[in-house]
């Protein structure tokens, strides 16, 4: 199939087709105009970013609060758990990184769209129909991720600020507090997209379906090795949760896969 389709339409004209077959001999979109085309799709995105921003900045207050819920009372008697600020701009700086990395979740939807508004023209009418549905998974399992990474978060939190808490005083900072936080559940969000990775290169016929099923147990072994470095700390609870997780889906990789190349 991969042989076909390269014989079908050459891989350059193919992408920067307008969306029209490009054997009728309709004229084709200079590389200029996709430029154009991309520099508005990524003004959109970004647009819709900074809204999304603005909207997490005027909640930033819960949000923080929110956020601070896995971090134990104990992290610090002088503070009572809240993370300090060393710096008179660090406050603000905290408050700002966090509202940018809620406003580009808010914005997912648009940017996904965005993308997918970009890459249509390339694409055969048969792959055009998944494209919807593809974006609502990946938002639903990045979604998932995300509040299975809060979920799991309090755990590492708790080990790592514990574990030499008798021989120093544990002060956290707010901004390795929240680059933790953010990069825990960043973690968790992207790992949880495995199924649409793996369906994505069914697609293109990398993989099938059956090599997934021969290679099973050797990949969950691997996914389980993989669970343990991505998430830090000693704890047993979180690469558990991370380990069966990432099973979940690579079992579900085979069920998506099935059933969109029938």
């Amino acid at each position: 199939m991969a042989s076909n389709r390269l014989d079908e339409q050459d891989p350059v004209s193919a992408f920067f087709a307008s969306g029209e077959d490009v054997d009728d001999g309709l004229p084709t979109m200079s590389w200029i105009e996709h430029l154009e085309i991309l520099r508005k799709r990524i003004f959109i995105s970004l647009i819709a970013i900074a809204v999304g921003t603005i909207i997490a900045f005027i909640f930033r207050a819960q949000i923080v609060h929110f956020l601070q819920q896995p971090l134990p009372q104990t992290a610090d008697s002088l503070t009572h758990g809240k993370p300090v600020v060393t710096g008179i701009t660090e406050g603000f700086t905290v408050f700002l990184l966090i509202s940018v990395a809620v406003g580009f979740i808010l914005a997912l939807p648009v940017v996904l769209y965005q993308t997918w508004a970009f890459i249509v023209p390339a694409l055969y009418e048969k792959e055009k129909k998944y494209a919807v549905p593809f974006i609502l998974a990946g938002i639903i399992l990045f979604a998932a991720g995300v509040s299975l990474g809060y979920i799991v978060l309090r755990y590492p939190v708790e080990w790592l600020v514990t574990f030499a808490s008798d021989s120093f005083t544990e002060l956290v900072s707010a901004g390795s507090y929240f680059t933790f936080v953010a990069f825990f559940m960043l973690a968790f969000g992207l790992v949880f997209e495995l199924p649409l990775v793996l369906t994505f290169l069914a697609q293109v016929d990398l993989i099938t379906s059956r090599t997934l099923i021969r290679k099973r147990a050797s990949s969950h072994i691997g996914l389980w090795i993989a669970s343990t470095f991505l998430t830090p700390g000693a704890d047993i609870y979180s690469p558990l949760f991370l380990g069966t997780a990432m099973s979940c889906l690579y079992e579900l990789s085979i069920i998506f896969i099935k059933i969109t190349k029938k």
